[in-house]
């Protein structure tokens, strides 16, 4: 046999096993909507959530910072959305920009004080269902020893079984905004914005029992 078609051989015989190794997308679950779910408590999946902020800088351009990690739970009944219950921690330790100068000086007192206060808290008070997919969710947001109240505008992405793990799973996108100097982080002020949005996109998974 010649070279080139071992060489042909070889890559059609790994291409065929990474595709049995992966799930096929026709075996993909179909999604279902909001009030399909089934009630019960939710776990967040780690691995697959993360929090963004966004601050101004000077004026020019954007600028993101990540915190993966987030543990904590949703209670919900599609029924009775008004009484869900969401329930999240992030740890400020993970922070990541794209300068690693800048992670140790956001993980320092001046900023998130991780040292002092190690996690930041969501816990929500009011849920109010503003469509089909959307709700409007207040709660104490305690970060850097402070706690204020904050409102998330969440809409409901997807759900389903995984596809890999086959546990129910419910993904949410929220967004809101805060002034970091309400929580005692006001530095570079105004030349990096107070004024800083956050962005969460998250999966949770249905908890036994």
């Amino acid at each position: 046999m010649k070279p080139t078609l071992l060489i042909a051989v070889a890559l059609c015989a790994a291409a065929a096993a990474a595709a049995a190794q992966a799930p096929a997308s026709d075996a993909l679950a179909p999604q279902i909507g909001p009030d399909q779910i089934a009630p019960g408590v939710y776990v967040i999946d780690s691995k697959e959530t993360l929090v963004r902020y966004t601050t101004s800088h000077m004026g020019f351009n954007d600028f993101w910072g990540t915190f993966p990690g987030a543990t904590g739970t949703l209670t919900i009944d599609p029924k009775d959305v008004a009484a869900a219950k969401l329930e999240v921690k992030v740890p400020v330790a993970g922070v990541e920009t794209t300068n690693r100068e800048l992670d140790h000086e956001l993980f320092s007192d001046e900023f998130f004080d991780g040292e002092n206060h190690h996690v930041m808290q969501f816990v929500s008070t009011v849920v109010t269902r503003t469509g089909p997919r959307t709700a409007k969710v207040t709660g104490n947001l305690s970060l850097h020893g402070i706690t204020r109240p904050v409102t998330l505008d969440v809409t409901f992405t997807g759900a389903g079984p995984n596809a890999f793990s086959k546990v129910p799973t419910l993904g949410f996108h929220a967004e809101g905004r805060v002034k970091r100097s309400d929580f005692g982080m006001g530095k570079f002020i105004p030349i990096v914005s107070d004024e800083t949005g956050i962005t969460i996109s998250a999966a949770f998974e249905k908890k036994p029992g």
